[in-house]
């Protein structure tokens, strides 16, 4: 992330060496050559011995491409995450998307977000400031 400096003064620190902070730029999900979320209000997670991850607004996401999962994985710091599944193109991939739909206190800020996964789904992002993409 070297090619990233944020601000760190919009950082919310959490628990588990996890801190928050809005991403000035836009990010888009595609899959299958169809977007599936794309936003100016992304959020950048990074945790500890984790890649950093953007945080998509539930309103930026293009939820008639997606159904909801049975899956449900578990973070210590961030509490029960529920997955979606996606479907473009005549081509389908389980679980591209997760979100914590009531995270844990420390990453409040998440609730009303998702992610997706980098190698399930292309991620595209651009710094407002730069114009360049954004390699994480």
């Amino acid at each position: 992330m070297d090619s990233f400096n944020a601000s760190t003064a919009n950082k919310q620190p959490a628990t588990g060496g996890i801190t928050i902070e809005p991403f000035d730029g836009v990010v888009t999900a595609t899959f299958s050559d169809v977007i599936v979320g794309s936003t100016k209000e992304a959020l950048l997670l990074r945790e500890e011995d984790h890649d950093p991850v953007f945080y998509f607004p539930v309103k930026d996401i293009y939820f008639e491409f997606l159904r909801k999962s049975p899956t449900v994985s578990h973070c210590p710091h961030k509490g029960d995450a529920s997955h979606w599944s996606v479907t473009a193109n005549g081509e389908a991939v389980d679980d591209v998307m997760w979100a914590y739909e009531t995270p844990k206190g420390g990453v409040s800020s998440i609730a009303g977000h998702a992610a997706f996964y980098p190698k399930k789904v292309r991620i595209e992002a651009v710094d407002n400031k730069t114009d360049q993409s954004v390699a994480l």
